[in-house]
């Protein structure tokens, strides 16, 4: 059995709950760029880092030599600011981050350093014990500030020339002896030339590198990459105690982080797989602008195998565009792909017509809105644009070139690559081309009332649901079997497909689309709405309770240890508690307490206490600081003078308050005003689409026999757990023994045909169930209940569900929702589960009893 990477040894070390538990440190969190949510992998990669550099661990050797093994674009250069934080803390100050492309070196100092680009790592003001820190670029660490975070930015190839000839300002080996320093190593696998091919040259890299690190035991060597390889026995046997973190593309993917990848091949030349290109890419910019999604604009890159041949194909692009006509758009509705035809399908259905296409192609691919970058020269004058593509006003939408996705390239808003040549190649070929197609699958984030992870895919399971366009990366390619097999191949091992995702569909029976129910009923739904804070006029209004803040103020103890004699003398000061309300604290202290906490800024404090007028009010006011007192313990003797103390207990009682805040606050809310929607509406047909390995994906010949024949059940199966087909047939022996009551009885799986929103807080929520029921009684009243079935592992995460179901009920026990009819709506209080079904039974009896 081979010997364990440190990776999993970290795991059977310290355990599962312990990483999981760990704390990051709230400098650190803080610190970092808001927009930038920090992600659980990546928390973990904090946690393991935290718990190896300030514990004991396996092969632990001196001077620290950590890789983190992390996918293309999961955020390795976030993981870098955030430990560089934690280590200023540490007492580190200086850090070098080489890496083996001047292309990276420039995007990364950007984002380094630049904070009016979008990308910026940091929070726009760094406070790390009441301290502001700044990021300084520096050429050597001579003579730097000790108070700064110092980043050297350069090439492996220009640190070695530097380390190995005298030149002036340079870097000299002297430096990190004679200083601790933190060595960053980005695309770290350009690194190991010795290592893989056995090479002993002492002046390589790698020996350089070395080096450097081992100068001084403080030291510390980070390396980050997204391929590394675990194949080369020496490789192996460098990195099996250095690997810190594993993150590969397969997790990555699996986790919902990127986009899935999609094989276009079309059995046309190469002008018509550009064309077919266009209009995808225009079908995701329309669907984006119809759901209020901030893509400015999708962009296609135009892949080549050599510069010569990128520059033809930019040329035969832009004849295609001059030339462009409606009826050249309609030769391309001949296309079989489901993508182009449900393309088609959306421009006729919204008036598009292909003349009014045919203009928008050719305004938006205008010659001035393409790029060109291949020569060094190119890529170079054009570094700003292809780094910022994803801005609002960078125009560009087409890229040609041969390489440029080989390294360093981390757009967003990639859609769609065309493969412009029709040649097979080698097997080494195709793997990078898969690497290249993977490294352009980065997800474009966006948020959906009822999916609020904007990070994350959302429609794996609901291929016909509009926006799951704007999931996919396109990869357009002639029609040719052998090629199609050979890079499908290679994106599995790559792990950016499955061997076999398993299709599925649900149909709604005929049966019951002819009833009156599915032609003229109606579902009652909420929507989520942003949250009102206009009510709020002080703390307590938001639920922040009003607290005294406890501040520890060093006392002067100390001791004294004579010597030969076992005895401490110590040293006392006297100690007198004493309350300080912080309208006592001068004005200006408090001001720069809050300046501090980018959580206190006037439009921040403003949005949720929205009757203040000014910060000198949130100050003074009894409702906000004002009414808040500072409880001071230890050596207060000479506080009247003692500015910092006072500021740092008002910097802590201002991070009490945001705690309390941020425990009460949230950006939406659900209405407790539902409205209706015919059900024929709501309610369609879907196409499914799972892995092999979930028990979803099973067919159930027996279930389906048994639902056909159930004319309360509208749909032809249920595609779902073991749970949810057990509560089916609960729900037919209960409609055995109520149906005399009710004149009609349906029940519907919602396979995400709709959400509700918590009241509290506007999460979504997708019922599995809803059932409808119509008394016999001659009132004509209607019920609607929400179930919603769950296996016990599950249930305890999912509570908050499970108390919105009864927030339903006590919202609406007998409101009367329309002028001429009555809807009761009733969420079930108790999630179904198997082993307690009895109990579910009396839930669903009581809830209807007590409506009544």
């Amino acid at each position: 059995m081979p010997a364990k990477f440190l990776y999993d040894l970290i795991l059977e070390e310290f355990g599962k709950r312990t990483i999981q538990n760990t704390e990051i440190p709230k400098y650190l969190t803080d610190n970092l760029n808001p927009t930038f949510e920090i992600r659980e992998y990546q928390k973990e990669a904090f946690a393991r880092f935290l718990l190896c550099f300030e514990n004991n661990f396996p092969g632990e050797g001196a001077p620290l030599h950590f890789l983190f093994n992390m996918a293309t674009g999961s955020g390795k250069t976030l993981i870098m600011a955030g430990l560089i934080l934690y280590l200023y803390e540490q007492g580190y100050r200086n850090f070098l981050f080489f890496v083996n492309s001047t292309n990276i070196i420039e995007k990364t100092r950007d984002n380094f350093l630049n904070p009016r680009t979008t990308k910026y790592l940091f929070s726009e003001n760094i406070y790390i014990g009441n301290k502001k820190i700044s990021v300084t670029q520096v050429d050597n660490f001579d003579g730097v500030s000790e108070n700064d975070i110092n980043i050297c930015f350069t090439t492996i190839q220009q640190l070695h020339t530097d380390m190995n000839s005298e030149k002036e300002n340079a870097l000299t080996y002297e430096n990190f002896a004679e200083q601790q320093i933190v060595l960053l190593a980005d695309e770290a696998h350009h690194m190991n030339v010795s290592t893989k091919t056995q090479q002993e040259l002492f002046e390589s890299w790698e020996k350089t590198v070395e080096e450097i690190f081992k100068s001084n035991h403080a030291n510390l060597l980070l390396e980050f990459t997204a391929t590394h390889d675990y194949e080369n026995d020496a490789m192996v046997e460098k990195y099996r105690n250095k690997v810190i973190n594993r993150y590969d593309l397969i997790d990555f993917r699996k986790d919902k982080y990127s986009k899935e990848i999609e094989l276009v091949y079309f059995d046309m030349d190469t002008q018509a797989r550009m064309l077919q290109a266009l209009i995808l890419s225009q079908y995701k910019l329309n669907v984006a602008a119809k759901y209020k999604i901030p893509l400015h604009k999708p962009v296609i890159l135009f892949k080549e195998k050599s510069i010569e041949r990128s520059k033809d194909s930019k040329k035969n692009f832009h004849a295609l565009i001059d030339e462009l006509t409606a009826d050249k758009i309609d030769s391309i509705r001949k296309s079989d792909v489901p993508a182009v035809q449900r393309a088609f399908r959306y421009f006729d259905e919204n008036n598009t017509s292909s003349e009014l296409l045919c203009q928008q192609l050719k305004h938006d691919f205008d010659e001035d809105f393409c790029l060109t970058v291949n020569s060094k020269e190119e890529r170079k004058n054009y570094q700003i644009l292809i780094n910022t593509l994803e801005d609002k006003d960078n125009p560009i939408r087409a890229i040609f070139a041969v390489q440029q996705l080989n390294e360093g390239w981390d757009v967003l808003n990639l859609f769609d690559i065309v493969r412009c040549y029709e040649t097979r190649d080698s097997g080494k070929t195709t793997t990078s081309e898969a690497q290249l197609i993977g490294r352009g699958a980065r997800y474009f984030p966006f948020i959906l009332p009822d999916h609020p992870d904007r990070f994350r895919r959302k429609f794996d399971e609901d291929l016909d649901q509009e926006l799951r366009v704007l999931e996919e990366l396109h990869y357009h390619s002639m029609h040719n079997p052998r090629y199609i097999s050979e890079i499908r191949s290679a994106l599995i091992d790559e792990g950016m497909m499955d061997n076999d995702r398993v299709p599925r569909e649900i149909k709604l029976k005929d049966s019951f689309k002819e009833t009156d129910f599915y032609k003229k009923g109606v579902v009652w739904l909420n929507r989520r709405v942003k949250k009102n804070y206009q009510h709020i006029e002080s703390f307590e209004d938001l639920g922040v309770k009003k607290k005294d803040y406890a501040h520890q103020i060093a006392t002067g103890q100390g001791g004294t240890i004579t010597a030969l004699k076992n005895e401490n003398v110590p040293v006392v000061s006297d100690e007198d508690p004493q309350d300080l309300p912080v309208k006592d604290v001068e004005m200006n202290i408090v001001k720069a307490a809050i300046a501090r906490n980018p959580f206190f800024t006037y439009a921040s404090v403003k949005r949720y206490f929205p009757q203040l007028t000014s910060i000198s009010e949130f100050i003074t006011s009894e409702d906000y600081l004002g009414g808040l007192t500072i409880n001071l313990q230890g050596n207060v003797d000479e506080l009247g003078i003692n500015r910092s103390e006072k500021l740092a207990a008002c910097c802590g009682l201002l991070g009490q308050i945001e705690s309390d805040i941020r425990e009460q606050i949230t950006e939406y809310e659900g209405t407790t005003q539902f409205h209706e929607e015919f059900v024929n509406a709501i309610f369609t047909d879907k196409r499914l689409e799972f892995s092999p390995d979930t028990l979803k994906s099973k067919e159930d010949p027996q279930f389906t026999h048994f639902v056909s024949v159930k004319d309360w059940f509208a749909f032809d199966t249920l595609y779902g757990t073991s749970e949810e087909r057990a509560f089916v047939r609960l729900l037919d022996r209960w409609i055995k023994e109520t149906e005399k009551d009710y004149e009609t009885i349906y029940l519907l799986r919602n396979e995400g045909h709709f959400s509700l929103y918590n009241f509290s807080d506007g999460q979504g929520f997708q019922p599995d169930f809803v059932l409808f029921l119509r008394e016999k009684n001659g009132n004509a009243l209607s019920y609607q209940l929400f179930i919603e079935p769950k296996g016990k592992h599950i249930a305890g995460g999912d509570r908050w569900k499970e108390e919105f179901l009864q927030n339903i009920s006590a919202k609406f026990p007998s409101r009367i929702l329309t002028e001429d009819r009555k809807y009761r709506i009733i969420g079930v209080p108790s999630f179904y589960n198997e082993a307690q079904e009895n109990q579910f039974r009396d839930d669903l009896n009581n809830a209807l009893n007590s409506s009544l």
